[in-house]
């Protein structure tokens, strides 16, 4: 079974998916983590591979930039291909000045200026959250492998390049770190069901201008991967 944008068949993917937005670092996992990796999709590029990590059956697959392409790649794989589980594994930049480079925040909650929550046709407004199980796993790892993270919320920003950003306004209710993808992919799994966490290695910080380059952002950020495959 295909979609447009996944040439697959259900049975290729693992019931857990780990998803970083680039599809050149869907590859590093790959080659540098998996056993026997097997490029399952390259539909544009985007990069899927299933594979093993000791000995657990696990996929990787890139997202792509932004809520409208997490939301069709987590969509599909919820809805078409079996995944349980997908942890979304990304970048983020830090809106406080005390959450250093290469530091990870695991997003208990994601909120965002998308009207991606429109569709869903709401008397309100809807709270997009982790999986409490996932999100448990994933604070326990970090705890036993002594890796420097922080819990909270993420903004999830359809803007990249914001005319009169407000960006750090999110900063006084406590907001950790802004990304780009989280919300729809917490939505599309509330929606179907499913499991979803974001965990995110801070590439850059806001307040203080601090930056890591692209290079170390597609090969350096292994702690988050590792963390994220030991979930799995």
């Amino acid at each position: 079974m295909s979609t447009p944008h996944i040439n697959a068949k259900p049975e290729d993917f693992a019931k857990t998916v780990l998803m970083p937005g680039d599809p050149l670092r869907s590859r590093f996992i790959a080659e540098n983590f998996l056993e026997n990796p097997v490029l399952v999709n390259n539909v544009r590029g985007v990069q899927g591979y299933t594979g093993t990590y000791k000995g657990k059956r696990v996929s990787v697959m890139a997202s792509g930039m932004g809520m409208p392409s997490m939301g069709i790649y987590s969509y599909e794989l919820f809805n078409f291909f079996g995944a349980e589980n997908i942890i979304r594994i990304g970048s983020a930049g830090a809106i406080h000045k005390d959450i250093p480079l290469r530091s990870i925040v695991i997003g208990m909650g994601a909120c965002y200026n998308t009207v991606y929550a429109d569709q869903f046709q709401l008397p309100g407004h809807f709270t997009p959250i982790a999986s409490f199980d996932l999100l448990r796993r994933a604070v326990d790892t970090a705890e036993a492998m002594n890796v420097d993270y922080r819990v909270g919320n993420l903004l999830s920003n359809d803007l990249f390049y914001d005319d009169g950003s407000r960006t750090l306004e999110w900063q006084k209710l406590g907001v950790l770190a802004v990304e780009m993808e989280a919300a729809a992919l917490y939505m599309n799994a509330a929606r179907a069901g499913k499991n979803a966490l974001a965990i995110c290695t801070i590439s850059d910080n806001i307040v203080t201008g601090e930056e890591c380059t692209a290079e170390e952002r597609q090969n350096t950020f292994t702690k988050m991967m590792e963390l994220a495959l030991t979930i799995a």
